[in-house]
């Protein structure tokens, strides 16, 4: 099945919202990895998504505004927080592009017990947190809540100038429209609405991350091939749809 381009519109218009969010102070990280390498890692009747025969890995810190269920408007304070995560990318076989999460760290325990018990997504209540000085961006990430110690992150940006025509790749990874999740032993398709990416070039600082390797991925030893910097978006997420069971296939 021929996969349409990656384009900077919206596929559909979410008319009636089921959560509302606002992602914020986005930095995006991202590696190439060999499709085959991850497969095995996506969802049943996804398969990753490539551009020129590759897939990435994406490393996605951000502050989380105002999330809430419904229309809206979202919660202030528990709706507010850091948030990282580990991300691969998906299509499935009715053309869908979505990303799935390997893992997903937030800074309040609310949010984080939503999405793991209602959404089934990989979420964990970690200690994180976003510190700017000046025109310098530092995301910090520690697993878990307890003394003992997890896996941990530090990524260290400056922002740069804004981008007026994004890349074919820029678009692959940012212009995704929905995520793929196993929920109920069935695999959903979870639409979701906002504008196009503001997009900033961005130079890396600092990186230590040992999230990638602790979602099961590759260890990354080269720089990532892609930093992206959002000031951000409001987002809206629509009812999930399941994939046909023709094509879904057994595992």
């Amino acid at each position: 099945m021929e996969i349409e381009p990656i384009t900077l519109s919206t596929p559909r218009p979410v008319r009636r919202p089921m959560l509302v969010q606002g992602w914020h102070e986005l930095t995006f990280l991202h590696w190439p990895v060999e499709p085959e390498r991850v497969a095995g890692l996506l969802p049943a009747g996804t398969r990753p998504d490539t551009l020129d025969g590759v897939t990435y890995v994406g490393l996605v810190p951000f502050m989380m505004r105002g999330a809430g269920l419904g229309p809206g408007p979202g919660l202030p304070y528990l709706g507010t927080f850091c948030e990282t995560n580990v991300r691969l990318y998906s299509v499935d076989e009715q053309g869908r592009r979505g990303v799935v999460f390997r893992s997903l760290d937030a800074a309040r325990l609310l949010p984080a017990l939503v999405g793991r018990l209602g959404v089934r997504l990989p979420y964990t209540w970690s200690a994180m947190r976003l510190r700017r000085e000046n025109d310098v961006l530092t995301y910090t990430t520690r697993r878990g809540r307890s003394a003992g110690p997890g896996p941990t992150s530090r990524v260290v940006v400056r922002p740069g100038a804004p981008i007026a025509r994004p890349t074919q790749l820029e678009l692959f990874l940012t212009a995704r429209w929905g995520l793929h999740v196993l929920w109920h032993s069935r695999t959903v398709h979870l639409p979701n609405e906002h504008t196009p990416w503001p997009l900033h070039r961005a130079e890396l600082l600092g990186l230590e991350d040992e999230l990638i390797t602790a979602a099961g991925l590759p260890h990354m030893t080269d720089a990532p091939v892609s930093v992206l910097y959002s000031p951000g978006v409001s987002v809206r997420f629509g009812k999930p749809s399941t994939l046909e069971p023709s094509l879904v296939p057994s595992r």
